[in-house]
């Protein structure tokens, strides 16, 4: 795999530092990040969790795809880190890290909204929402067709 990038799936909480230092270089004064976060309210529901499914090795696969091609678009000399989160979690918890190092900030930033954009789109990772009523509802997520 290359140096210069981690893509990480995980049932454990995700570590923050791990991230940050993956991508710290000497000659990059730019480290930008993602995280996303289960909230507590989704389209007039109250929700107390939720349940990520990943079909994990496709899922890395195109991870690495939208990499490579962040790579292309923004600077061979970027650095990517992507954590994702599987198995239940809280309101409050912290599903997706991303964090992206480059000498300057609009590749850095550029590059990281590009990866949790096409992660959204492509990666096959799907969410079921629990809320206070105690029903539950899969949401809408990428198609493997």
């Amino acid at each position: 795999m290359d140096k210069n990038l981690k893509i990480l799936f995980t049932d454990k909480v995700i570590k923050l530092t791990d991230g940050f230092n993956f991508v710290a270089r000497d000659a990059h004064g730019a480290i930008t990040s993602f995280l996303g976060v289960v909230r507590s309210v989704n389209e007039g529901e109250s929700v107390i969790g939720i349940t990520y499914d990943a079909y994990v090795r496709l899922a890395e696969k195109i991870l690495q795809e939208i990499c490579v091609e962040s790579t292309n678009n923004y600077g061979k000399e970027i650095i990517q880190y992507i954590a994702h989160q599987v198995g239940y979690l809280p309101v409050g918890s912290i599903t997706t890290a991303i964090y992206v190092s480059s000498p300057h900030r609009k590749q850095a930033m550029s590059a990281c909204h590009y990866l949790i954009e096409n992660l959204k789109k492509r990666a096959p990772i799907w969410k079921q929402e629990h809320y206070l009523n105690g029903s539950t509802k899969w949401l809408k997520g990428c198609c493997l067709a």
